[in-house]
């Protein structure tokens, strides 16, 4: 899953341990779902959301499947 998490962070000026903090996960958590090696559980995802203040849609979005050719 394509997502927005290092642009959000960056712009608010948080580190990615503090973001971790925030959510209460490990900073490996964030960094997996930052590199897109990791998709967050839903409501892990609702709260990244939350945390950053917008829709699910504005910090994630589905890869394109390239299986379907």
């Amino acid at each position: 899953m394509k997502n927005r998490l290092s642009v959000l962070r960056s712009d608010r000026g948080w580190s990615q341990h503090t973001l971790a903090e925030a959510l209460g996960v490990s900073r490996q958590t964030v960094i997996s779902i930052e590199k897109e090696r990791f998709d967050p559980s839903l409501p892990l995802a609702f709260r990244i959301a939350e945390t950053f203040e917008c829709a699910i849609e504005d910090v994630f979005s589905p890869s394109p499947d390239t299986s379907h050719d």
